[in-house]
């Protein structure tokens, strides 16, 4: 329950008057549920004979038993003009408007909650994705996206079915429960304190099913997150899997996974049905048991309650032991969704590295140079690199070779702060990264990776990507720099064809001229391409480099290159060798000195 009301402060806050309002309408649904009720008990007395009529009008005040009296009065006063049939008349309209009234608070306290309900998950919704565009690459390498994307869409429906959908029987219950229990003291105190001896018993048994529930829960979800990793693994990999015959092998690694969750879901399910006819049999054990000692108060006078006073007071029990069923439903669907959450908060309170300064200089345009001083990262305490110094002035293209996991990938990646150094300081003109506002210091950057990520929209939005107020001139100028054009009008609708998720429909060589435009079109002063040619044919290639070309011209370019021939005309080539710069200068000085590019370079000629 505690987690449940930390749940509520984080997110009812921008809807408390509604939640207000929820409660108002629902104590009226309440209070004139009861009136209907308690009032009905001396009407019937009088109309069948059991209570002498009422002929002196009483003074009226705000009091249950003026209220009371009052409507003996009125009746009364209806048999005395009229007959009983007239009186049974009065009686069933005085039902119809205290009934029409309760629905009606019933009806208005549900319409208040609905914006409460749908508010709240929009909200989560919300927070998760912000939350995931903000925090570091870092945190994607340690978790599987298959689980991110279970936390996103699989436990934020269960926090939507399972919390959302019982706020309403967690705010009108207790209204109903209380209400009920005020008439229940006001007809017999100690019967009603017998009563509360009772319920604390069936609210323990009930709340340890409860805490089962929320664990098989957290369970249940964190087996759904494994079998989307699953599933976009082998959706991802489906070329390598027939490639190697290895559908059998795919097969019983996702079977193992459904079985457990099927296992799971199980316990999970037996456990949330045990909820209604637990909450039943407990209920009406305790309505007998009330009904046999207050019944045994009654036969031997030992009760202020007549017998009708005591039927009376069994209706507004059994006004209590619904809402307290419904609450106990209630709680076990609570409990479930709160293991989901607890997976929402593992993004949502995943702590930013990347962060901006509240005093950061805004930054509109690069001037001068980029520095690398005395630069050290390290991953979950691995190194990475060590010790990088190096310049690169404005206009000058610097390469960055070397074996796979040398660590150039990433040295340029700390340019635009996808990591944060962990010794040391990258300088943009003199000014520390640190220091700069982030999305000023990004719209200095254009990046083309070696592998396009492209999304399944048209040409047209994919090249325009994160940008404003773009005609269609500018884009169309973008692809014929990146050669992309021709192909481009080639296909059916033009710019507006849509290219399939990532990009599927269209060859390497496309997919990277298309990402080429994209930069183009941001126009950036420092361009970052990472092994941007490495995974194509010859002729993509050349069509590719001849893009690469003309976007780096008059441009500051940090370039990673496996293919040595692609970066012999680079200002300057770094060697990078487990994580430290080993030489550096151009491609004729590194040529003519016996050292590791040499090595490399006799290696690809060869």
């Amino acid at each position: 329950m505690k987690d449940f009301i930390h749940l509520l402060r984080r997110f009812i806050p921008p809807y408390k008057w509604k939640l207000a309002w929820n409660i108002v309408f629902n104590f009226l649904s309440a209070i004139f549920g009861a009136f209907s009720f308690l009032l009905l008990i001396p009407s019937l007395q009088i109309l069948f004979g059991t209570q002498e009529l009422v002929t002196i009008k009483p003074e009226f005040t705000y009091s249950i038993s003026s209220f009371s009296e009052y409507a003996n009065y009125l009746i009364s006063q209806v048999i005395i003009k009229y007959n009983h049939e007239k009186a049974l008349i009065f009686i069933g309209i005085f039902i119809i408007i205290t009934v029409f009234l309760k629905t009606g608070f019933y009806y208005l306290a549900n319409y208040m909650i609905v914006f409460i309900r749908n508010g709240v998950v929009r909200d989560i919704r919300s927070r998760i994705y912000k939350k995931i565009l903000k925090l570091q690459l870092g945190f994607f390498s340690d978790e599987r996206k298959g689980d991110i994307m279970a936390r996103m869409t699989g436990d934020v429906t269960e926090v939507e079915n399972s919390i959302m959908n019982s706020l309403d029987m967690m705010i009108k219950n207790p209204i109903l429960i209380i209400v009920s229990v005020a008439v229940m003291v006001y007809m017999s105190w100690s019967l009603t304190l017998f009563v509360f001896v009772m319920f604390p018993i069936a609210g323990y048994i009930i709340g340890r099913i409860g805490k089962s529930l929320k664990k098989e829960s957290r369970k249940g979800q964190n087996k759904m997150g494994e079998i989307l990793s699953v599933i976009e693994e082998d959706l991802s990999g489906l070329r390598i899997i027939k490639a190697f015959n290895a559908e059998n092998k795919a097969e019983e690694r996702f079977e193992k996974e459904n079985e457990s969750y099927f296992n799971i879901m199980n316990q999970l399910m037996w456990r949330r049905f045990l909820a209604h006819p637990m909450s039943e049999f407990l209920g009406t054990a305790v309505i007998i048991i009330v009904l046999w000692y207050g019944g045994q108060l009654i036969l031997n006078h030992k009760s202020s309650l007549d017998a009708a006073a005591f039927i009376g007071y069994l209706v507004f029990f059994y006004n209590i032991i619904n809402p307290a069923k419904a609450f106990s439903t209630a709680l076990y669907s609570v409990e479930k969704g709160l293991a989901s959450m607890e997976r929402i908060d593992k993004i949502l309170n995943t702590q930013e590295t990347i962060v901006e300064k509240p005093e950061a200089t805004p930054i509109k345009d690069f001037h001068s140079d980029i520095s690398y001083q005395n630069v050290s990262f390290a991953y979950n305490s691995t190194p990475v690199l060590k010790n990088i110094s190096l310049n690169i002035k404005k206009g000058e293209t610097a390469a960055f070779v070397g074996r796979s996991g040398s660590g150039k990938t990433t040295l340029v990646d700390l340019l635009p702060r996808f990591y944060e150094v962990t010794d040391g300081k990258i300088m943009l003109d003199g000014t520390d990264l640190r220091d700069l506002k982030l999305k000023d210091l990004r719209n200095l950057i254009g990046y083309v990776n070696q592998e396009p990520i492209l999304f399944n929209d048209s040409f047209y939005n994919n090249i325009a990507f994160g940008l404003k107020n773009v005609t269609e001139e500018q884009v169309i100028n973008a692809a014929k720099i990146a050669n992309a054009h021709d192909f481009i009008m080639d296909t059916e609708n033009g710019y507006q064809t849509t290219i399939g998720d990532r990009g599927d429909k269209l060859s390497g060589g496309q997919k990277q001229r298309i990402s080429i435009a994209r930069a183009v079109m941001k126009n950036p002063p420092i361009l970052i391409l990472d092994e941007a040619t490495s995974s194509l044919d010859t002729e993509s290639e050349s069509l590719v480099q001849d893009a690469l070309v003309k976007l780096m011209k008059n441009r500051t370019s940090l370039v990673i290159a496996h293919r040595l021939s692609t970066i012999k005309n680079a200002d300057v080539i770094y060697v990078l060798h487990k994580g430290e710069i080993v030489e550096q200068g151009t491609h004729d000085e590194l040529l003519a000195s016996d050292g590791r590019y040499r090595k490399l370079h006799k290696m690809q000629m060869f």
